[in-house]
């Protein structure tokens, strides 16, 4: 039986670094919206789309990026805004979470306590090690989870539903303690470094609140970290709020909440505050001052006497970090002026360094230390080296400037910037071994507050550590020949790393990605088409909004290696768009050997699951090329491959020429394939097992001719576990968008 249920509405989209915020409208007939809850399972009901749509946007500037319609779903999917919420798989979430005193948001998730005693339980992204070997950044550092820690506190989740701690957590679950209840970690190596991820509660006006965390090695005490709230906590619509008794951003935009426009209805709906509260977690690095063998117990204790109603740990990173590097040929900016303390301004003495080593060709060296710096560095031409991430940080304010600059940044902040493109670029530009924290708590996209920005060639940025920065890399060129590796970019409020407009045969591996409000790798062909660049060995873990990994247009550029766990709204873990003005896909698109794991969010104003890789066409067709080759997609919650096009160009648009080669998918939700377009794909060696509904929902144009669907599929052979019937060939129409999710089990060896 074909089952249609398609709501009709407008979809836009914006990109970050600067773009521009749309809003759209529509109806779902004779179901209202319940927050957090999953919609569609219960009713099946054939909705003829409505001939009326409403539109309102909203600009903000140059350099963003546009959108346009939405897949025929309810109201839009704009991944800036956190218009809808996912349930958790296979059952309704009730009301809607709001931040609790006891516990936060989420912390009536299913809990359990972990057990005492238990064996270091390393894990990549949750996962066992076994299932990525090979995939994601090749690290120095040991994770593990709390939830696998011994702990006399509470382990909460696992929660895929938008807005809760557990969503937002590596593996959706996380240890949440009361003050005088600790979690602690079997070190499974040597380390004298650990790293924490963590969530306490915001201030009661916003603006964020500060707690203790006792850390002790063997029993005995080392240190009592100080804990902040200051960089998570936003609400609301976007561009989202510090404020969490603030009212609707826009209330001239269509929510879910009450599956209305606000501003349009009467009498006006009750809306509760907090409204969608995100961006929950942050995490500190500690130096513990000597080395603990494999075997030693580190414990975090939220001290009795703590301020924090409640402290959530997600997860524990050890290392051994090596001693700092001394470079004795080189410009050392101490001996220019240079503070290693963070009390005084070094950026003069800094930039009085780089003129020198110019001069005499000689590096930049950064000593251990704190210094000082608040706005942008302008780099050409120059090594500039620090004693290593865990000791050389570069760290800086917020300014507010007294009046617009031209690109519009109402702001400045510690930064590392290329001279900008259309002046030629920088050239020769080598940042290596050292830290940038920035300070920005809200997001503004007309900000260049990024960690590094402008254009850059012939250049190569390694061992960096990134955070609380907007973007932590966003590039603008045209450029040719970046490399970035060995890098860490965590807590931003907007996207990770952005190669944003003619850049080309560039490099981005083994760097680590993590808790990003945006995509957390992109390549974006605004304008002037990317061409010839790579993500390879990168982890992406928790983007709170959109992707993992993006690509917007541009020719021949290849995704490899890459392991990209826990999205959580208005996106997933590998995405191929035509959108945001990006110039058309050409040549070959390589996307080879990545691993998904729990991906795929549910998109409530579209009122679908998206897949662990989704493709949509919304300002062309897709035509080139795609291989999607040795992919594996783990524990997908809803499809783990989507085709979609925007319902206002369906009958327009198409995506074609996309072949799926040597494919593991281990456990889907719904369906292994979900057609929502015209077009064609082939599939060869796809074996797939634990799925929860038919292995191919297809759609097509949603035109449901008697010739049958739209899209076509072609069977190369080799494709185990029954989810590619002969019956479901060439074209057979299977359109049953919102079958009951079957939660699989957790992924196993092949």
């Amino acid at each position: 039986m074909c089952v249609v249920r398609w709501h009709h509405g407008r979809q836009f989209s914006a990109r970050s670094g600067s773009r521009p915020h749309t809003r759209g409208n529509a109806t779902w007939p004779g179901r209202a919206a319940h927050p957090g809850t999953f919609h569609g399972w219960a009713h099946r009901t054939e909705v003829v789309p409505s001939p009326t749509e409403r539109k309102n946007e909203a600009s903000d500037g140059p350099r963003h990026r546009r959108g346009t319609a939405g897949p025929a779903p309810r109201g839009d999917h704009h991944r800036h805004r956190a218009d809808h919420r996912r349930g958790r798989p296979g059952r309704r979430t009730g009301r809607r979470p709001t931040p609790e005193r006891a516990g936060g948001p989420g912390a009536t998730a299913a809990t359990r306590t972990g057990a005492a005693g238990a064996a270091p339980a390393v894990t990549r992204a949750a996962l066992d090690p076994a299932l990525v070997a090979g995939r994601g950044a090749r690290v120095g550092f040991v994770e593990q989870e709390a939830e696998n820690a011994a702990t006399d506190g509470e382990v909460i989740g696992p929660d895929r539903a938008a807005y809760t701690l557990p969503a937002e957590a590596s593996g959706r679950m996380a240890v949440r303690l009361l003050p005088g209840q600790h979690v602690e970690f079997t070190l499974p190596a040597a380390a004298n470094a650990i790293t924490v991820r963590y969530s306490i509660p915001d201030a009661p006006t916003g603006g964020g609140s500060t707690a203790p965390l006792a850390v002790a090695a063997n029993g005995r005490h080392l240190r009592t970290m100080t804990l902040t709230s200051r960089y998570g906590w936003l609400y609301n619509q976007y561009p989202f709020s510090n404020d969490p008794g603030a009212g609707l951003l826009h209330p001239d935009w269509w929510i879910t909440e009450c599956s209305c426009v606000p501003a349009d209805t009467t009498p006006y709906p009750s809306i509760d505050t907090p409204f969608r509260p995100q961006h929950f977690y942050d995490e500190q690095r500690l130096l513990l001052g000597r080395t603990y063998r494999a075997g030693d117990r580190i414990r975090l204790t939220a001290p009795a006497g703590s301020s924090a109603a409640w402290t959530v740990i997600d997860l524990l990173d050890s290392e051994l970090v090596a001693p700092p590097r001394i470079r004795l040929r080189a410009v050392n900016v101490l001996a220019l002026g240079a503070d290693p303390t963070g009390h005084r301004d070094a950026a003069p003495a800094i930039e009085r360094a780089i003129t020198l080593a110019r001069l005499a060709k000689l590096p930049v060296y950064l000593p251990p230390g704190v210094y000082q710096v608040n706005r942008h560095i302008v780099v050409d031409d120059v090594t500039i080296e620090g004693a290593g991430s865990w000791y050389t940080l570069i760290k800086g304010h917020e300014v507010t400037l007294s009046e617009p600059a031209p690109d519009g940044s109402v702001h400045t902040g510690v930064g590392f910037y290329g001279r900008d493109a259309a002046e030629g670029g920088s050239h020769d530009v080598h940042l290596s071994g050292f830290a940038i924290e920035g300070d920005v708590r809200e997001r503004i996209d007309t900000d260049q507050v990024n960690g590094i920005g402008g254009a850059f060639s012939d250049s190569t940025f390694d061992g960096l550590h990134i955070r609380h920065t907007k973007v932590g890399i966003w590039l603008d060129g045209p450029m040719r020949n970046v490399r970035i590796t060995n890098t860490m970019i965590v807590d931003q409020i907007a996207d990770g790393l952005n190669l944003h407009t003619g850049v080309t045969d560039s490099l981005v591996a083994d760097t680590v990605i993590r808790n990003t409000g945006d995509d957390g790798l992109a390549m974006w062909s605004e304008g002037t088409g990317n061409a010839r660049n790579t993500f390879a060995h990168n982890t992406v873990q928790s983007p709170v909004l959109a992707n993992g990994i993006a690509i917007y247009g541009g020719t021949d550029n290849t995704v490899s290696d890459n392991l990209v766990a826990d999205p959580v709204r208005e996106g997933s873990a590998l995405h191929v768009g035509s959108r945001f003005g990006a110039e058309p896909f050409t040549g070959t698109l390589s996307i080879t050997d990545n691993t998904t794991v729990r991906a795929g969010t549910y998109e409530l104003n579209w009122n679908i699951g998206l897949g662990a890789i989704w493709v949509y066409a919304l300002d062309r067709d897709i035509d080139a090329r795609i291989e999607v080759t040795g992919d594996a997609y783990l524990d997908s919650t809803y499809n783990a491959i989507m085709l979609v096009t925007e319902w206002s160009v369906k009958d327009l648009y198409s995506i074609s020429d996309i072949h799926f080669r040597d494919v593991q998918v281990d456990g889907t939700g719904t369906s292994v394939l979900s057609a929502r377009s015209a077009g064609a794909a082939s599939f060869q060696n796809v074996d797939a097992r634990n799925v929860g509904a038919v292995g191919v929902n297809n759609c097509g144009s949603f035109n449901f001719t008697p010739a049958g669907s739209e899209f076509g599929l072609t069977d190369l052979g080799g494709n185990d576990g029954g989810w590619l019937a002969d019956w479901l060939l060439p074209n057979t129409i299977t359109c049953d968008d919102r079958p009951p999710v079957v939660p699989p089990p957790p992924p196993a060896a092949w």
